[in-house]
């Protein structure tokens, strides 16, 4: 099956924006999810975990830090890099340059992605709409 990132949701955050592309949520066959995170300047997710979920992040574009582990030193990621994140493990990402960091992001098993519609600042935009984002000063 192939989708259209206009042809799915947009989850907007105060730190950024993700597009589930493939979960099992869209395709009852999938196991895994699949999705473009963009993680807006100076911005960033704060530590949390999958407990039954590793996840794999692609760096698209951008710069910024990654820490994987409970106390970890935070490394540099960059255009290019391939993260693993086991099951379990707190990590965080964290964008440290003046343009957006662009991620491409795997569950597996899929399913992680449904609490993040639960945060406070959740919003989740019908297909075609574009979020809007602004820096809080």
């Amino acid at each position: 099956m192939s989708r259209k990132p206009d042809d799915v949701s947009t989850r907007s955050f105060s730190w950024g924006q993700i597009k589930w592309l493939i979960s099992p949520d869209l395709d009852d066959e999938a196991k895994v999810t699949t999705g473009e995170v963009i993680i807006q300047p100076g911005q960033g997710h704060a530590p949390h975990n999958h407990p039954g979920s590793e996840e794999v992040l692609y760096v698209i574009s951008g710069e910024g830090v990654q820490t994987v582990g409970e106390g970890a030193e935070p490394f540099t990621i960059r255009e290019g890099d391939a993260v693993y994140v086991p099951a379990g493990v707190v990590h965080s990402t964290y964008n440290t340059t003046w343009r957006p960091l662009r991620l491409l992001a795997v569950y597996n098993p899929g399913g992680p992605e449904h609490v993040l519609d639960t945060l406070p600042d959740a919003k989740i935009l019908g297909p075609g709409v574009a979020p809007l984002w602004s820096q809080a000063n």
